[in-house]
């Protein structure tokens, strides 16, 4: 293999052509971005820009890098979490395609920042973030760069709570549009992509058999619903925790329990955050789980789970399986968390199924070339356009041989006026 001329750092670049094989089997359920790309390579909306994307790196983003480069892009990509970088398509990105990739698995925090500043180094025109890390380390230590850049995206939930933070605190120094907040990436990204990947992750951490047990699931938005789908269609009795009343209520319409966490920590066998917030499994539910429960984390940053404080309250810790770390109690009894508290969904297993990533980095792909073609844009977190959210949506009931109704005039006149009524 010719060394490759891009700047990188990558476990091992022999990986590539495992890499290459497994990009292209996730292209096979992207048909949405295939699309895309060979509009994009005839087009070549993006030339002239640089992007620089913080996101798991696996081999649906590798899918979506390529797409980018198709586009005219120059492209650099980093890890947005240390446990979810596949080693293989980064490798393949590398070497067969000459993208420029910062993003070993299981790397340090040192390693993870110093690969957030080399995708910075390529003084972007446009960010790609997945929890607005890239965003804050850019607004914190590079504000000499804000100048150049004229617009971002933002993957995830917990990124766009950051951003709208930044933006009410008057920090954010440049638009960024809420990928996240699209009906084609919410609705089928959080739900089924995070129901299905999450029961995956603990299933392969752990051969846990679901059926039978209670399974607590902290959170009920749209991750939260899926997950709770999930292990309740795989036999589990599930319960659920929630601060919000209207979510709590449809939770409970959903036929689920619902109670507070204290109340949960008593009966559940296997635990689950999707919150987006810290500390949602503190000091007094660990003391009250009992003897073998399961704890892991989907939520994006690892801080749901309170493990410094399990530390303390341990008398001893080992790794028991490779994604499996058991703490022992003074009392004897043990708790099992997973994936050191990240995201069990990634660490474990290989995060969302292709075919529902196929519409986020759609998304993800089209926003970047509204970016590009709309400057001026307030610094504020923007919602994707509804012709982008509705050009996903069409594009993959067509990939999926589905067609659907159109209104008549008949009825767009009856929709439109106000006149007529029983």
């Amino acid at each position: 293999m010719v060394k490759p001329a891009v700047q990188h750092d990558v476990k091992d670049l022999s990986l590539a052509e495992e890499g290459a094989r497994r990009i292209e089997w996730a292209a096979r359920e992207m048909p949405v971005l295939r699309l895309i790309q060979e509009r994009f390579r005839t087009e070549r909306p993006l030339a002239g820009n640089r992007i620089s994307a913080c996101l798991h790196v696996t081999t649906e983003t590798a899918n979506l890098a390529i797409t980018l480069r198709e586009g005219g892009a120059e492209v650099v990509l980093c890890a947005s979490n240390p446990l979810s970088t596949q080693d293989e398509p980064a490798a393949a990105l590398v070497s067969l395609y000459g993208i420029p990739v910062f993003a070993i698995r299981g790397e340090d925090d040192q390693s993870y920042y110093r690969h957030i500043h080399a995708a910075l180094a390529h003084e972007p025109h446009i960010t790609m973030d997945d929890g607005a890390d890239l965003v804050a380390t850019l607004h914190k230590e590079r504000r000499e760069l804000l100048s150049s850049v004229i617009g971002g995206t933002e993957e995830t939930t917990t990124g766009v709570i950051r951003l709208r933070s930044m933006a009410k605190a008057g920090a954010l120094g440049y638009p960024i549009i809420a990928v996240n907040e699209a009906d084609t990436k919410h609705l089928f990204d959080n739900r089924y992509g995070t129901g299905q990947s999450t029961i995956d992750g603990i299933t392969r951490a752990t051969n846990v058999l679901w059926a039978g047990k209670t399974v607590v699931v902290a959170g009920y938005g749209w991750c939260g619903r899926g997950v709770a789908l999930r292990a309740r269609g795989l036999g589990a009795k599930v319960v659920v925790t929630e601060v919000e009343p209207v979510r709590a209520l449809e939770a409970a319409m959903d036929g689920n329990q619902v109670m507070p966490m204290l109340e949960a920590a008593a009966v559940g066998d296997i635990f689950i955050t999707v919150t987006g917030d810290v500390h949602v499994i503190d000091r007094v539910h660990l003391e009250a789980m009992k003897n073998g429960a399961i704890i892991a984390n989907s939520g994006h940053f690892n801080v749901e789970i309170n493990l410094p404080a399990l530390q303390e309250m341990s008398v001893q810790k080992r790794r028991i399986r490779a994604e499996v770390e058991e703490y022992r109690l003074p009392d004897g009894r043990v708790l099992y968390v997973l994936a050191e508290g990240r995201l069990i969904n990634l660490a474990a297993a290989e995060g969302h199924p292709a075919s529902v990533m196929d519409m986020s980095f759609a998304n993800q792909a089209l926003c970047a070339e509204y970016l590009a073609a709309t400057p001026g844009l307030a610094p504020e977190v923007h919602d994707v356009p509804l012709e982008i959210d509705k050009e996903v949506a069409r594009l993959k009931l067509a990939s999926m041989n589905m067609t659907i109704d159109s209104l008549t005039q008949e009825q767009k006149h009856y929709l439109e006026s106000w006149e007529e009524g029983t």
